[in-house]
């Protein structure tokens, strides 16, 4: 049985072929020089990707969860073979050359290390277009968005590569002294909290309630809902419909407890359902749609190929798709989904609540998607770590996410975090010069 690998002459991505001729005649031949990879005590779950072409211009990409994995991944396997092929330093020539035999589809190691070199050519790209990424996509798209706050801490998902209420970076039974603790805040004083972020311009929050019972029932449909619909209920009474409520459910819940749950919280009027049942559960999700009278949004950990977001899409099963630009297969497949989900009808979302320059990508592509309508931040990490590893992260304003002009998704890191002893770089030349 032959094993022969057929994939090269694939096509990759949802790039516009106009586009497309564009950033091959940009580069002018240029090819990758050498990459850094860079891990850091600051949030050990981020790996960053420095990317250099023959030209000297320089891309940043990033990704989330198993940096150490991921890292491997690069420079065992993608490094030594974008050296060996010697591919175009552009976004689709190199993610041909990586769609190998195995691990092309779905989020796992391969395809978040994808994400991040290909995020960082695509960061290049439009600097040597001497455009904002979302300009380079979309002529004429704007530079503002409405957000969200996802309510977590500083430390959220900060010592584990997994979503689990342990690695939520709180302690239960004592009230944190540090600014922006929202995970605990909403446990604790949602109402308050919905009152602190309402004066703060943030017109929706994202909580995760729930998640305790569903740990705790296995995702069984005899999860305790009481302290969750308490949640909701402090929200509601302290701010009414001035904010929006987004229900974020981690893909904890079964389709009998999902069910129950979505019956339950209807009267909230929340503004989407998130991952009640894994992203692979396409049917269940597609029949909890039909009986939710809340949206439901499913899909940021759903990764690359043709078992994921299309079949989300085909059967109907979202009302928003959920991108993770750092999980996807980076902007390259990113593309494909905004056609694929407008044309079906649906809004798309990019995820956030992973590093500054996935926030960047993330808002660069929702400015740049004519059916996104509102980003995600974590004003906990915006406020803390983003600022301390990175210049240039987008502005937060009065409830929106704001963007100037400059060139690429606009994120630099830091000479003064590159250079901290808890930042760990790994340099690997790729050209043959």
């Amino acid at each position: 049985m032959s094993h022969t690998d057929t994939s090269k002459n694939s096509q990759v991505g949802g790039i516009p072929g106009e586009l497309a001729d564009r950033l091959v005649r940009d580069a002018s031949g240029a090819k990758i020089a050498d990459v850094t990879t860079i891990r850091s005590t600051v949030q050990p779950n981020v790996i960053q990707v420095l990317v250099t072409d023959t030209d000297g211009v320089q891309g940043l990409g990033e990704t989330f969860y198993g940096a150490g994995v991921v890292e491997a991944q690069l420079h065992e396997v993608d490094l030594p073979l974008l050296a060996s092929e010697q591919p175009l330093a552009v976004p689709q020539e190199v993610a041909r050359t990586l769609q190998g035999y195995v691990g092309y589809s779905g989020s796992g190691a391969e395809v978040r290390a994808r994400s991040a070199l290909d995020i960082a050519l695509w960061d290049i790209a439009a600097k040597r277009a001497g455009l904002p990424l979302r300009t380079l996509i979309r002529p004429g798209s704007p530079s503002r968005m409405p957000v969200y706050n996802t309510c977590s801490g500083a430390l959220y998902v900060n010592q584990q590569s997994r979503q689990s209420s342990e690695n939520w970076g709180i302690h239960a039974a004592s009230a944190p002294t540090s600014p922006y603790e929202d995970l605990w805040a909403f446990l604790n004083r949602p109402g308050e909290l919905a009152l602190e972020l309402r004066e703060a311009g943030y017109r929706g929050m994202k909580v995760w309630p729930f998640d305790l019972a569903a740990e705790a029932a296995r995702g069984g449909p005899n999860l305790d809902l009481t302290f969750g619909i308490s949640v909701l209920e402090k929200i509601r009474d302290a701010v009414g419909d001035s904010m929006d409520i987004y229900l974020e459910l981690h893909s904890l819940l079964g389709l009998e407890a999902a069910m129950r749950l979505v019956r339950e919280v209807e009267h909230f009027d929340l503004t989407w359902v998130e991952d009640p049942i894994r992203a692979d559960k396409v049917h269940d999700l597609a029949a909890l749609r039909l009986v939710s009278g809340s949206p439901i949004a499913v899909g940021e950990n759903t990764g690359s190929g043709a078992n994921g977001y299309p079949a989300l899409i085909s059967n109907d099963a979202v009302d928003t798709v959920i991108v993770d630009v750092g999980w996807c297969g980076g902007v390259t497949d990113a593309l494909g989904l905004i056609e694929a989900s407008a044309g079906a009808g649906m809004n798309i979302a990019y995820h956030d609540c992973t590093g500054p320059a996935s926030l960047a990508v993330a808002g660069q592509l929702s400015l740049a998607s004519q059916n996104a309508v509102v980003q995600e931040v974590a004003r906990a990490f915006w406020h803390t770590w983003y600022a301390q590893m990175a210049h240039g992260v987008p502005d937060i304003v009065q409830g929106q996410i704001v963007f100037d002009d400059r060139p690429g998704h606009g994120v630099e890191l830091r000479d003064e975090f590159l250079k901290d002893s808890g930042t760990t770089l790994r340099r690997m030349s790729v050209g043959n010069g």
